[in-house]
């Protein structure tokens, strides 16, 4: 599925169950409890925390919950990802296409 698609997927799905999307800055603050939520399970996954009684290791519906509100914001705002993400790529080999491989603390990681 590209981004594309999954944008159209949402968008069908907000119009058949959703009712109508939340508004953008509702829709923005969601993001960012689901994002948490995110930073949550990988602070006791893979960071110095330890889940507590009743938690899960739910990482993967917690990155997919994070791409749905993305993917409905960018339906509101009439971003297309697909091209967004192009042009970001596009921007990031650009300006970054030496900087990390001639990054010192790079090349040490994991040989500590």
């Amino acid at each position: 599925m590209t981004l594309e698609e999954a944008q159209k997927q949402v968008d069908s799905w907000i119009k058949e169950y959703g009712v109508r999307y939340f508004s953008e800055l509702t829709n923005m603050a969601i993001l960012t409890e689901e994002v948490g939520e995110l930073a949550r399970v990988m602070a006791r996954k893979y960071g110095d925390q330890s889940f507590k009684e009743g938690e899960k290791d739910n990482l993967d519906d917690e990155m997919a919950d994070v791409l749905w509100v993305l993917l409905c914001i960018a339906n509101q705002t009439g971003v297309n990802l697909t091209e967004a993400f192009h042009r970001n790529l596009e921007k990031k080999t650009g300006r970054d296409q030496t900087r990390h491989i001639n990054n010192p603390k790079l090349k040490d990681y994991g040989e500590k």
